[in-house]
């Protein structure tokens, strides 16, 4: 049972297709955050929010990046 259990761990994969909706969603917010800070008028609500959502989405990418590497 143990062997069974190793040899499906050793060829499942770590790469989940929400990774690819995770990382479009920080490349679309790191594209909005740009587009805030290059206007005349800034909303600093909103500059604050999308820093404070980009770094969340940066730290999740970072992890799930070193899974799929199994560091």
């Amino acid at each position: 049972m143990y062997l069974a259990a190793e040899e499906v761990a050793a060829t499942s994969s770590t790469f989940n297709t929400f990774d690819l909706f995770m990382v479009g969603f920080t490349i679309l917010i790191a594209i909005g955050l740009v587009r805030l800070l290059m206007e005349k008028k800034k909303n600093i609500f909103a500059i604050g929010f999308a820093g404070v959502s980009l770094l969340v989405f940066l730290i999740v990418d970072f992890f799930m990046v070193k899974i799929w590497f199994g560091l």
